[in-house]
Protein backbone atom coordinates (compact mmCIF):
# COMPACT_ATOMS: atom_id res chain seq x y z
CA UNK A 1 0.00 0.00 0.00
CA UNK A 2 1.68 3.24 -0.61
CA UNK A 3 0.35 6.56 0.05
CA UNK A 4 -2.46 8.94 -1.06
CA UNK A 5 -1.15 12.17 -2.95
CA UNK A 6 -2.71 15.61 -2.60
CA UNK A 7 -2.10 18.31 -4.13
CA UNK A 8 -4.54 22.14 -2.85
CA UNK A 9 -3.36 25.69 -3.95
CA UNK A 10 0.03 24.61 -4.42
CA UNK A 11 0.66 23.07 -1.20
CA UNK A 12 1.72 19.06 -2.17
CA UNK A 13 0.64 16.86 1.07
CA UNK A 14 0.90 12.89 1.25
CA UNK A 15 -1.61 10.38 3.37
CA UNK A 16 -1.74 6.55 4.36
CA UNK A 17 -4.92 5.37 3.57
CA UNK A 18 -4.39 3.02 6.63
CA UNK A 19 -4.68 5.98 8.93
CA UNK A 20 -7.84 7.41 7.75
CA UNK A 21 -9.90 7.03 11.42
CA UNK A 22 -6.99 10.34 11.89
CA UNK A 23 -5.97 13.42 10.38
CA UNK A 24 -2.76 12.50 9.81
CA UNK A 25 0.01 13.65 6.73
CA UNK A 26 3.55 14.07 5.68
CA UNK A 27 3.98 17.43 4.12
CA UNK A 28 6.47 18.26 1.27
CA UNK A 29 8.09 21.48 1.17
CA UNK A 30 6.19 23.06 -1.14
CA UNK A 31 3.15 25.68 -0.74
CA UNK A 32 4.98 28.14 2.14
CA UNK A 33 6.05 31.26 2.49
CA UNK A 34 9.40 30.74 3.78
CA UNK A 35 12.56 31.94 1.42
CA UNK A 36 15.79 29.87 0.73
CA UNK A 37 16.92 27.90 2.13
CA UNK A 38 14.01 27.15 4.04
CA UNK A 39 11.41 27.47 1.23
CA UNK A 40 8.76 26.88 1.08
CA UNK A 41 6.99 24.92 3.72
CA UNK A 42 9.28 25.29 6.31
CA UNK A 43 7.43 23.60 9.33
CA UNK A 44 10.80 23.94 11.85
CA UNK A 45 10.78 26.98 14.35
CA UNK A 46 14.05 28.12 15.54
CA UNK A 47 16.02 27.12 12.49
CA UNK A 48 16.53 30.88 11.36
CA UNK A 49 13.49 31.60 9.14
CA UNK A 50 11.22 34.38 10.27
CA UNK A 51 8.74 33.11 13.04
CA UNK A 52 6.07 34.46 11.43
CA UNK A 53 7.02 32.48 8.17
CA UNK A 54 6.80 29.11 10.24
CA UNK A 55 3.22 30.12 11.90
CA UNK A 56 1.83 31.63 8.53
CA UNK A 57 2.83 27.94 7.06
CA UNK A 58 1.38 25.69 9.66
CA UNK A 59 -1.76 27.79 9.20
CA UNK A 60 -1.45 26.77 5.86
CA UNK A 61 -1.07 23.07 6.20
CA UNK A 62 -3.45 22.94 9.33
CA UNK A 63 -5.81 24.73 6.96
CA UNK A 64 -6.51 21.24 4.83
CA UNK A 65 -7.71 19.13 7.82
CA UNK A 66 -9.68 21.95 10.27
CA UNK A 67 -6.48 21.74 12.71
CA UNK A 68 -5.64 24.64 15.17
CA UNK A 69 -2.07 25.53 14.58
CA UNK A 70 -1.94 27.12 17.97
CA UNK A 71 -2.69 23.85 19.60
CA UNK A 72 0.04 21.84 18.02
CA UNK A 73 2.57 19.94 20.39
CA UNK A 74 5.73 19.86 19.00
CA UNK A 75 8.45 17.23 19.40
CA UNK A 76 12.10 18.70 21.01
CA UNK A 77 14.19 15.61 19.79
CA UNK A 78 17.07 14.60 21.32
CA UNK A 79 17.96 11.19 19.71
CA UNK A 80 16.84 9.09 23.16
CA UNK A 81 13.73 6.95 24.16
CA UNK A 82 11.85 9.72 25.54
CA UNK A 83 8.28 9.10 25.45
CA UNK A 84 5.61 11.95 26.52
CA UNK A 85 2.26 11.78 27.27
CA UNK A 86 1.09 15.13 25.71
CA UNK A 87 -2.54 16.35 27.35
CA UNK A 88 -4.33 19.37 26.91
CA UNK A 89 -2.07 21.41 29.12
CA UNK A 90 0.88 21.18 26.24
CA UNK A 91 -1.28 22.80 23.77
CA UNK A 92 0.80 25.69 21.43
CA UNK A 93 4.20 23.88 22.87
CA UNK A 94 6.98 24.58 20.26
CA UNK A 95 5.08 26.82 18.31
CA UNK A 96 3.69 29.31 20.48
CA UNK A 97 4.83 28.68 23.93
CA UNK A 98 8.34 27.50 25.14
CA UNK A 99 8.44 23.50 26.03
CA UNK A 100 9.30 22.07 28.96
CA UNK A 101 10.24 18.80 28.09
CA UNK A 102 12.80 16.68 25.72
CA UNK A 103 10.97 13.99 23.46
CA UNK A 104 11.35 12.32 20.64
CA UNK A 105 7.83 10.48 20.60
CA UNK A 106 4.34 11.76 21.42
CA UNK A 107 1.38 10.41 22.39
CA UNK A 108 -1.95 11.43 23.53
CA UNK A 109 -6.18 10.18 23.44
CA UNK A 110 -7.07 14.07 23.51
CA UNK A 111 -8.98 15.57 20.94
CA UNK A 112 -7.92 18.16 18.31
CA UNK A 113 -4.49 18.15 19.78
CA UNK A 114 -1.83 17.46 16.88
CA UNK A 115 1.30 15.84 17.68
CA UNK A 116 4.46 16.92 15.46
CA UNK A 117 7.89 15.05 14.93
CA UNK A 118 10.76 16.06 12.41
CA UNK A 119 13.39 14.46 10.26
CA UNK A 120 15.79 15.04 7.62
CA UNK A 121 17.03 11.55 7.24
CA UNK A 122 15.69 8.92 10.27
CA UNK A 123 12.47 7.20 10.12
CA UNK A 124 8.86 8.52 11.10
CA UNK A 125 6.45 6.50 12.56
CA UNK A 126 2.78 7.95 12.93
CA UNK A 127 0.33 4.98 15.22
CA UNK A 128 -2.67 4.16 15.82
CA UNK A 129 -5.19 2.63 18.02
CA UNK A 130 -8.95 3.09 16.46
CA UNK A 131 -10.37 1.07 19.15
CA UNK A 132 -8.41 3.22 22.30
CA UNK A 133 -8.95 6.17 20.37
CA UNK A 134 -4.87 6.96 20.96
CA UNK A 135 -2.04 8.28 18.71
CA UNK A 136 1.45 8.12 18.96
CA UNK A 137 3.83 10.43 16.39
CA UNK A 138 7.58 8.96 16.70
CA UNK A 139 11.35 10.52 15.58
CA UNK A 140 13.00 6.93 15.01
CA UNK A 141 16.89 7.81 14.09
CA UNK A 142 18.91 4.99 14.64
CA UNK A 143 20.04 5.81 18.25
CA UNK A 144 16.17 6.03 19.06
CA UNK A 145 15.71 2.96 17.49
CA UNK A 146 18.76 1.10 19.34
CA UNK A 147 17.17 2.22 22.34
CA UNK A 148 13.99 0.41 21.42
CA UNK A 149 11.74 4.06 21.25
CA UNK A 150 9.21 2.62 18.76
CA UNK A 151 8.65 -0.56 21.56
CA UNK A 152 8.52 1.83 24.23
CA UNK A 153 5.79 3.99 22.70
CA UNK A 154 3.77 1.14 22.23
CA UNK A 155 4.29 0.34 25.79
CA UNK A 156 3.21 4.03 26.75
CA UNK A 157 0.14 3.54 24.40
CA UNK A 158 -0.48 0.13 25.87
CA UNK A 159 0.26 1.71 29.77
CA UNK A 160 -1.35 4.88 29.32
CA UNK A 161 -4.20 5.47 26.62
CA UNK A 162 -5.90 1.43 26.64
CA UNK A 163 -4.33 0.46 23.62
CA UNK A 164 -3.37 -2.82 22.57
CA UNK A 165 -0.45 -3.81 20.41
CA UNK A 166 -2.04 -5.86 17.87
CA UNK A 167 -4.94 -3.19 17.46
CA UNK A 168 -1.87 -0.59 16.28
CA UNK A 169 -1.60 0.38 12.98
CA UNK A 170 2.05 2.20 11.82
CA UNK A 171 2.48 3.98 8.96
CA UNK A 172 6.13 4.32 8.39
CA UNK A 173 7.49 7.23 7.04
CA UNK A 174 10.57 7.71 4.36
CA UNK A 175 13.74 7.28 5.51
CA UNK A 176 17.17 7.58 4.26
CA UNK A 177 18.09 4.52 2.73
CA UNK A 178 21.97 2.62 2.26
CA UNK A 179 21.74 3.87 -2.09
CA UNK A 180 22.88 7.61 0.01
CA UNK A 181 23.52 7.10 3.23
CA UNK A 182 27.31 5.24 4.36
CA UNK A 183 28.23 4.53 8.19
CA UNK A 184 30.25 3.92 10.39
CA UNK A 185 30.43 0.76 12.15
CA UNK A 186 28.61 1.98 15.02
CA UNK A 187 25.23 2.10 13.48
CA UNK A 188 25.20 -1.68 12.67
CA UNK A 189 26.75 -2.43 15.92
CA UNK A 190 24.65 -0.87 18.30
CA UNK A 191 21.63 -2.01 16.10
CA UNK A 192 23.28 -5.75 16.47
CA UNK A 193 23.60 -5.22 19.99
CA UNK A 194 19.69 -4.43 20.46
CA UNK A 195 18.08 -6.55 17.68
CA UNK A 196 20.54 -9.34 18.08
CA UNK A 197 22.65 -11.60 14.55
CA UNK A 198 18.98 -12.07 12.80
CA UNK A 199 18.64 -8.65 12.72
CA UNK A 200 20.98 -8.03 9.41
CA UNK A 201 18.60 -10.45 7.85
CA UNK A 202 16.07 -7.68 6.98
CA UNK A 203 15.26 -7.16 3.10
CA UNK A 204 13.00 -4.38 1.50
CA UNK A 205 10.03 -5.67 0.13
CA UNK A 206 9.04 -4.53 -3.11
CA UNK A 207 5.87 -2.68 -2.33
CA UNK A 208 6.81 -0.01 0.32
CA UNK A 209 6.55 -0.75 3.59
CA UNK A 210 4.95 2.35 5.10
CA UNK A 211 2.07 1.45 6.06
CA UNK A 212 1.76 -1.98 7.87
CA UNK A 213 -0.23 -2.97 10.95
CA UNK A 214 1.83 -3.12 14.02
CA UNK A 215 1.22 -6.54 16.35
CA UNK A 216 3.79 -7.97 19.57
CA UNK A 217 6.44 -7.82 16.64
CA UNK A 218 6.65 -4.16 15.99
CA UNK A 219 10.64 -4.24 16.70
CA UNK A 220 10.09 -5.85 13.10
CA UNK A 221 9.62 -1.54 11.78
CA UNK A 222 12.97 -0.84 13.49
CA UNK A 223 14.50 -3.93 11.24
CA UNK A 224 13.14 -2.10 8.00
CA UNK A 225 13.74 1.97 9.35
CA UNK A 226 17.47 1.67 10.00
CA UNK A 227 19.25 -2.01 8.80
CA UNK A 228 17.08 -1.21 5.80
CA UNK A 229 20.98 0.65 5.35
CA UNK A 230 22.87 -1.98 4.88
CA UNK A 231 19.91 -4.45 3.07
CA UNK A 232 18.48 -4.86 -0.14
CA UNK A 233 16.18 -2.07 -1.68
CA UNK A 234 14.61 -2.71 -4.62
CA UNK A 235 15.04 -0.52 -8.09
CA UNK A 236 11.40 -1.59 -8.65
CA UNK A 237 9.42 -0.19 -6.21
CA UNK A 238 6.40 1.37 -6.83
CA UNK A 239 6.63 5.59 -7.26
CA UNK A 240 4.39 8.03 -7.82
CA UNK A 241 4.65 11.61 -8.42
CA UNK A 242 8.15 13.22 -6.97
CA UNK A 243 7.98 15.29 -4.63
CA UNK A 244 10.71 16.90 -2.98
CA UNK A 245 11.60 16.14 0.91
CA UNK A 246 12.15 19.74 3.37
CA UNK A 247 15.67 19.96 5.29
CA UNK A 248 13.17 18.94 7.96
CA UNK A 249 10.62 16.54 7.63
CA UNK A 250 7.67 16.54 9.79
CA UNK A 251 5.36 14.11 10.66
CA UNK A 252 1.78 15.32 12.40
CA UNK A 253 -1.14 13.37 14.09
CA UNK A 254 -4.55 14.11 15.36
CA UNK A 255 -6.96 12.66 17.12
CA UNK A 256 -10.41 13.39 15.86
CA UNK A 257 -14.16 12.49 16.69
CA UNK A 258 -14.67 10.91 12.95
CA UNK A 259 -12.62 9.99 10.26
CA UNK A 260 -11.07 12.47 7.83
CA UNK A 261 -10.81 10.18 4.43
CA UNK A 262 -8.85 12.54 2.54
CA UNK A 263 -7.19 14.95 4.60
CA UNK A 264 -3.76 15.43 6.54
CA UNK A 265 -0.42 16.07 7.17
CA UNK A 266 3.18 15.29 7.53
CA UNK A 267 6.76 15.91 6.52
CA UNK A 268 8.13 13.86 3.55
CA UNK A 269 7.80 12.14 0.33
CA UNK A 270 6.56 8.77 -1.19
CA UNK A 271 8.25 5.96 -2.08
CA UNK A 272 10.83 3.98 -0.50
CA UNK A 273 13.60 4.39 -2.77
CA UNK A 274 12.52 8.12 -4.28
CA UNK A 275 11.64 9.42 -0.79
CA UNK A 276 14.98 8.37 0.66
CA UNK A 277 16.85 9.46 -1.88
CA UNK A 278 15.34 13.12 -1.30
CA UNK A 279 15.80 12.83 1.62
CA UNK A 280 19.61 12.77 1.54
CA UNK A 281 19.89 15.31 -0.73
CA UNK A 282 18.12 17.49 1.35
CA UNK A 283 19.66 16.84 4.29
CA UNK A 284 23.13 17.32 3.22
CA UNK A 285 22.58 20.94 1.45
Amino acid sequence: MTFVNHEQNGLVYLTSPLLDGVRHGFSTRRGGVSPAPWDTLNLGPGRGDAPENVRENYRRFFGYTGAVPERAVLSLQVHRDDVRLCTAADAGKGLVRERDYEADALITAERDLPLVVFSADCGILLLHDPEAGCVGAVHAGWRGCAAGIVEKTVREMVRLLGARPERILAAVGPCIGKCCFETDSDVPEAMQARRGDTFMEVHIPATPMMVTQASTRLWSLLRLLWMSLLSTTPDTAPMARAVTLNSTGNAICDTVTEPVPELAWTKAAQTLKATRATASSRATT
